[in-house]
């Protein structure tokens, strides 16, 4: 039993030395000598299209942006979910059918409460 786990435990010691490897790369790179540590006037200026800013560099995004990119997040998991359950419908039988009848009607609880608050409305 203990030699199924051999495989997690291998991509877990990989895991980890991936995670630890790779922001400790460029600090070696730079300690042999391969990147260039000297920082110059021109390096550390700020560059936008070649062009000075003008005006304010920090804008305030408005918050509409970030609410449908995590619309559009949970509308990809719901194909995630529906997938699947979709592929094996008849293995699946009434107990899958509840699970999805579930989140369907959450999500579609969700929306109408968005759509009637107007926060689906772009101003």
């Amino acid at each position: 039993m203990l030699e199924q786990y051999g495989y997690v435990g291998i991509l877990l010691i990989v895991a980890i030395l991936f995670t630890i490897t790779i922001p400790m790369l460029p600090m070696l790179l730079k300690r042999i000598g391969l990147i260039p540590g000297k920082k110059n006037p021109t390096k550390v200026q700020s560059y936008e299209c070649g062009m000075q800013t003008v005006g304010k560099t920090r804008v305030q995004y408005n918050f509409r942006y970030y609410f449908f990119a995590v619309l559009f997040v949970l509308l990809d998991m719901l194909t995630i979910f529906l997938y699947p359950w979709a592929v094996n419908v008849k293995e699946l039988g009434a107990g899958g059918l509840v699970a999805v009848g579930i989140i369907l009607s959450l999500l579609t609880v969700g929306y109408l409460y968005a759509w009637r608050k107007g926060a689906l409305q772009w101003k």
